[in-house]
């Protein structure tokens, strides 16, 4: 068996557990999805912070993740309050997180004192850039389903916003392979197309039509978000193929056989989330 083969079926076989474990906690439970959700932003953090050591900074990774899982169970205390049974306990938590959310900074920067470090303003920043860029979208993707159900959990409306971003990847491919000849974005990314850009596009936004006959949901708006996501999570892969040049690495880590790291694998709904939050938000304000 060839080498190309082998690592077709590893990424395939890895592919469909990642597909499965993510359907079973989408399909549980919010509880169960928040726990994944959560799992994914710790693995993302620690792999942004390794990133920043290799160009030579030192992040406070404990503190930087800490902050990460105060900034989740805010926005799932957030989460917490479209639901009127357990509202209070969203309150509770709230009265807890927001403190350590607002002295974040400055602790940080205390702590920094005593590190005796030649980058401290590099550290200090990218700590914080650490929830930033990753805890901070995961943690929004507790909320979107219920801005998008009007306050309701229907677990198919998160399935079907990262089956857009999959179909948005997939399409891109393969109208890459079979029509791509001008480039993208070649400094970045040299086998990226603009034919596979519009391919991702189109697929997207026929999965977004998909998701909308499924949910019982107007069409356009369903469109709409596919084309958000799409465009913002082109971005999402973009970027990361920037920071992964940066330090001349090839992939993230190795925690997903065949797809290198958590941040490989959901670069793209990392930075589509806060989009997708927004045309939620702006969505709820409207209806």
């Amino acid at each position: 068996m060839g080498s190309k083969m082998k690592n077709l079926i590893i990424r395939t076989a890895s592919g469909a557990v990642m597909l499965i474990v993510l359907l079973g906690a989408i399909l549980a439970s919010k509880w169960s999805f928040t726990a994944l959700m959560a799992i994914i932003a710790i693995g993302g953090m620690w792999e942004f912070y390794r990133f920043c050591e290799k160009a030579g900074y030192q992040p406070m990774k404990w503190v930087g993740i800490f902050l990460g899982i105060t900034i989740f169970v805010t926005n799932f205390a957030v989460s917490l309050f479209f639901d009127t049974e357990v509202d209070g306990v969203g309150a509770i938590i709230l009265m807890v997180t927001l403190p350590i959310v607002a002295l974040a900074m400055p602790i940080m920067a205390i702590c920094e004192l005593y590190r005796k470090s030649s980058t401290p303003i590099a550290n200090i920043a990218t700590s914080i850039l650490g929830t930033l860029y990753v805890a901070l979208p995961m943690s929004l993707m507790l909320i979107i389903p219920l801005l998008l159900g009007n306050g309701e959990w229907n677990p198919w409306i998160i399935i079907f916003y990262v089956f857009i971003i999959w179909a948005n990847d997939v399409f891109a491919y393969l109208f890459g392979i079979t029509l791509g000849k001008h480039r993208l974005f070649e400094r970045i990314s040299p086998k990226k197309s603009w034919e596979g850009f519009f391919g991702g596009l189109l697929g997207a936004m026929a999965m977004g039509y998909v998701a909308s006959l499924v949910v019982e949901a107007n069409a356009l708006v369903w469109i709409g978000l596919a084309l958000v996501a799409a465009l913002s999570g082109v971005f999402g892969d973009l970027i990361e193929s920037m920071f992964k040049r940066s330090i001349d690495i090839k992939d993230s880590g190795n925690i997903i056989p065949g797809h290198g790291g958590w941040l490989d694998r959901f670069d793209a709904l990392i930075i589509s989330a806060p989009f997708v939050f927004v045309y939620a938000c702006i969505y709820g304000i409207l209806i």
